[in-house]
């Protein structure tokens, strides 16, 4: 092997299988072979599944009243609007928090309640129902709460609602132990057991999706009519953008019902007239954009986020509830303002998390979990930063702010580990947890941080195997440079929106040759421009962050691309390329 052919691939490059009927499939949908091969290796066969997936439909939205406890939930809203009672919304800060307590709160407003709504302080009351706090709530007058995206743990805070009179209703998504749920009116949660009744039929609905079915339950509710009003119907199509929001920053699967959440609120987000919403897309630069999962992703979320992580995210609900256009403009701005101070924070956190990680060597190169603490970390920030370590190390991760002489610790997980279930086997060390398989939160004194850090990285051993610490690209079907047409590109977008469970379709691109010598491109100079041929054709490609290979890449070397295909606009002319995700040598294969 020549020193060219020793570029090593950055993912295990897992194909999926070749479906001989893929060509059937694209004859009777009037689709490319490489579209109809996408969809199978998604699991859609059947035509009907295969056209709906394609083509979103509201219609395909669930019943809400199959939801476990909304139906109780919805009747004891109708009463306290009829009857005049203060509803108050509790919302956690953070995205999904956020845009469920907004959906919420219009709703109730529209339909002629009296609501307010409370977030919690990230730093100063942590996550989730504050026994506090809700006492404060009822001596202020309120006489029924209402929890989104948090409290199906909270059996502390409950009992306190029901010692002072009042009525709670609890929706959430997250984690929960059947065997010890909170008392009160009533729990909304799509995966909640109920006897006699079927499952629900999108068990990862996230929390702006189950305030979004609530919304839609309580207006039948109210007028006892099986169809909601005119009016309140378009309210629930414009609620979609808040639904999307909260569905792809929360990182739930995008199939099924979430996938049509999500296809119509981005749809609907560029034409909102919510306020609040057109003064944070003003914010990012995006007015008049055709937005994407990824505008949401990096572009949107983060400016709420940024709101609950460096400051109070009270001000972020109340810019898309009754902030005026004056107001919300301003607090978009401020947003952003945070937002940046965020990003200068994170980079800060990441450069000391690799220092202590350099500093510990081999030790934590051994290891199938990534756990630290600092006294120098702020909390609301954390957990972005334990994302980047899962990027880097594909390694569960935990990271810890150490504050006096106590801990609170954000941890992001990687597919096949399950993060609440982790932290409940090491529970015996903690003061608090809660979360999900991908993504959780902890309390801990300082002196236990030790011996947790042990009992994590022990259940990470047992449950982490080799495989899943190496990063995977899960690519489509071999294709062809000259497949790659406008056309296809087009036609691959309708697979959209992508993220968790729906991932962007990539490529293999076998006998491919390097056409000329590759160009160092980029500020930092991180990236290659490559031209490759094949046969008659050549395709221009960019491959972000692979620099490192450039000087083992010469003309005529033969390589496999892993690679999507995308269109490049320059000077007004419009070309299809490829974005390179991993190359390799045929070799290597």
């Amino acid at each position: 092997m020549t020193e060219i052919d020793a570029i090593p691939a950055a993912f295990r490059w897992n194909l999926s299988p070749q479906h001989p009927g893929a060509q059937e499939l694209a004859n009777r949908l009037k689709v490319s072979q490489l579209l109809a091969q996408a969809l199978l290796s998604r699991g859609l066969s059947e035509e009907a599944d295969c056209r709906l997936f394609l083509q979103p439909s509201l219609k395909a939205l669930h019943e809400p009243s199959t939801m476990p406890g909304i139906t109780t939930a919805a009747e004891r809203i109708a009463r306290a609007m009829r009857d005049r009672e203060r509803i108050v919304i509790y919302g956690d800060y953070d995205v999904d928090g956020i845009t469920a307590t907004a959906i919420l709160w219009h709703a109730i407003r529209l339909l002629g309640g009296d609501v307010g709504y409370y977030v919690p302080h990230r730093i100063d009351e942590g996550y989730g129902l504050n026994a506090q706090a809700v006492a404060q709530l009822i001596e202020q007058g309120a006489r029924l709460i209402v929890t989104v995206d948090c409290g199906v743990t909270a059996i502390d805070a409950a009992q306190v609602v029901m010692d002072r009179g009042a009525d709670l209703i609890i929706t959430d998504h997250h984690q929960f132990d059947a065997q010890r749920l909170p008392q009160c009116t009533a729990i909304v949660h799509p995966r909640l057991p109920v006897e006699g009744q079927a499952a629900y039929a999108n068990p990862h609905l996230c929390g702006a999706g189950v305030a979004f079915k609530l919304a839609w339950q309580t207006a039948k509710a109210l007028t006892g009519n099986p169809r909601v009003q005119p009016e309140f119907r378009e309210f629930l199509v414009e609620a979609t953008a808040l639904a999307a929001l909260g569905t792809i920053a929360d990182v739930v699967p995008l199939v099924g019902e979430n996938r049509v959440l999500a296809h119509y609120g981005l749809s609907g987000l560029r034409e909102s007239k919510l306020t609040g919403i057109r003064a944070l897309i003003a914010s990012a630069a995006l007015t008049g954009r055709q937005l994407d999962s990824y505008h949401v992703g990096f572009c949107l979320a983060p400016r709420l986020n940024a709101c609950g992580r460096m400051g109070h995210a009270q001000l972020a609900v109340k810019m898309l509830t009754e902030a005026n256009e004056a107001e919300a403009l301003e607090t978009a701005t401020y947003l952003e303002e945070q937002n940046r101070a965020r990003q200068v924070m994170e980079r800060a956190i990441l450069d000391q998390a690799l220092a202590q990680l350099d500093a510990a060597g081999s030790a934590a190169e051994q290891e199938h979990a990534v756990v630290l603490a600092s006294d120098q970390w702020h909390a609301g920030v954390i957990g972005i930063v334990a994302a980047r370590l899962v990027e880097r190390f594909c390694r569960p991760t935990v990271l810890i702010s150490l504050t006096d002489g106590q801990g609170q610790g954000s941890a992001r997980s990687i597919p096949g580990f399950h993060l609440a279930n982790a932290l409940a086997a090491c529970s015996a060390h903690l003061i608090s947890h809660g979360g999900h398989e991908m993504a959780a939160g902890l309390k801990i004194k300082r002196e236990e941080f030790d011996p947790f850090r042990a009992a994590f990285n022990d259940y990470a051993r047992r449950h982490v195997d080799a495989a899943m610490m190496q990063p995977q690209l899960q690519l489509e079907a071999p294709a062809r440079l000259g497949d790659m047409t406008e056309a296809l590109v087009a036609d691959l977008q309708r697979l959209g929106p992508f993220g968790n469970a729906n991932r962007r379709p990539i490529w293999l691109f076998r006998d491919v040759q390097l056409a000329l010598a590759p160009r160092v491109v980029g500020k930092t100079g991180q990236h290659l421009q490559l031209l490759v041929k094949q046969g008659d054709m050549r395709m221009k490609c960019i491959a972000f962050g692979l620099a490192r290979v450039a000087d083992k890449l010469t003309p005529g070397a033969s390589l496999e691309l892993a690679a999507e295909p995308m269109i490049n606009q320059f000077n007004g002319r419009r070309s299809v390329e490829l974005e390179v995700k991993d190359l390799r040598m045929p070799q290597e294969a």
